[in-house]
């Protein structure tokens, strides 16, 4: 970890998990620099090793800020985390048991991407969501121009999306078999962010300009309503994400007890789903105060709290035990990080290579089209295993876990 502090160039220093300055994107830079000038910054700006440049506040990026909240420095897809339960099944039974002539991994994949909805696809009939049902019933008061975004995510709950979400199956260094799952709050998540981001810069033409237009980080206080409007909807669509997840990975337990009892006659035992946000903003006490900690790509790594830092597809993921540094404000990476945006990954890249990388490493892939393939090409994101050597203060690995099958958008 770096420290950066230009007295001239800003008001709060900037603590980098990286070895140097020069690992760090110069778009990059500037983003997190524009965050130090901000007046409501406690302490410092804190990136995580897997950082790279987002909207506004670059992905991997902490912020403890006072009396306001930022929506663009949560981001559109509020919740989006991980989830992953460990099974007691040897990995082995789905790469060696055969139904006719087809190994189980196989049938487990292709069987998982006809039964959840992938890309922009939603379910035709309405779910089951009981996050959206205590929000009806709690009749919100509060921006109803969003009341549409109800009905329809309960067509989008338990729907995995597209870009970097993903449904693996993994093994871990025992050689048994775990499930792990990359989604957050879909289209519902999406509308609530891009609403509350517009109402922030119309306000923000009424107040004093202490923070420049080209930031692009309009901001909200906590007292006024609009702020606590955006708290309100971000915590449902945060129950929403969760829940996205957890219906998606009841759905991927159930085929896969189905395909191992059909194929190997056994049964199949699993622990309690771990799941975590990686883009939220919550209240937190830090160095005597209590503020707003905006982790935006990124893991809450308090001491002893289990999460789930994944890799890129093909690449290892990790399960990790926060250390609780006060530094990171209690944070971690969320992943490894893109060295590509999606558009350069698709220039750099083949989709026959990235295919043919897969296949030599014995990954099955479930995906409706492999035209965009590319943009999720393990080269496009940084080494995971030197992202955890750069957060060695932050987390202590806990698994590696390698994968075998995986399904995308």
């Amino acid at each position: 970890m770096f420290t950066l502090y230009h007295q001239e160039k800003q008001k709060f220093p900037l603590k980098v998990w990286l070895k140097k300055p020069e690992e760090l994107e110069e778009k990059c830079l500037d983003q997190a620099l524009n965050l130090a000038n901000l007046p409501f910054v406690h302490q410092w700006v804190a990136l995580m090793p897997d950082t790279h440049l987002g909207k506004g506040m670059p992905i991997g990026g902490v912020i403890a800020l006072k009396d306001v909240v930022i929506p663009n420095a949560v981001g559109v897809d509020i919740g989006c985390g991980m989830a992953y339960v460990q099974t007691d099944l040897s990995a082995k039974v789905l790469k060696e048991t055969l139904i006719k002539d087809e190994k189980l991994i196989n049938l487990l994949v292709n069987d998982t991407l006809r039964n959840i909805p992938v890309g922009t696809m939603h379910h035709k009939h309405r779910q089951s969501c009981l996050a959206l049902d205590r929000a009806e019933e709690s009749k919100l008061s509060f921006a109803p121009e969003l009341f549409y975004t109800i009905e329809n995510g309960y067509y989008q709950v338990g729907t995995l999306g597209g870009g970097n979400h993903f449904i693996e199956l993994q093994e871990d260094e025992a050689g048994l078999l775990g499930i792990m799952i990359h989604s957050g709050s879909r289209n519902f998540g999406h509308e609530i962010g891009r609403y509350f981001n517009q109402i922030a810069k119309e306000l923000s033409k009424s107040w004093d300009q202490i923070i420049p237009y080209e930031y692009n980080l309009p901001y909200l206080p906590f007292a006024h309503p609009a702020g606590q409007a955006y708290l309100a909807w971000m915590q449902l669509a945060l129950d929403f994400a969760r829940e996205n997840r957890h219906q998606m990975m009841q759905k991927v337990m159930a085929l896969l007890a189905k395909w191992v009892a059909q194929g190997a006659q056994l049964k199949v035992e699993f622990e309690e789903i771990i799941d975590c946000h990686h883009n939220y903003a919550a209240l937190e006490e830090h160095y005597g105060e209590h503020v707003w900690v905006h982790r935006k790509g990124a893991t809450r790594a308090c001491q002893g709290e289990i999460g789930i830092i994944p890799g890129a597809m093909g690449a290892a993921s990790y399960l990790v035990k926060g250390k609780g540094n006060p530094e990171s404000f209690c944070s971690s990476s969320h992943g490894a990080g893109r060295r590509y945006s999606r558009s350069g990954a698709m220039k750099q890249f083949e989709a026959k290579n990235v295919l043919e990388d897969l296949r030599k490493q014995g990954v099955i892939l479930g995906k409706r089209s492999y035209k965009d393939v590319a943009e999720e090409s393990r080269f496009a994101y940084k080494d995971i295993d030197q992202v955890l050597a750069d957060e060695v203060d932050l987390v202590q690995p806990l698994k590696r876990l390698k994968t075998l099958g995986v399904v995308k958008g």
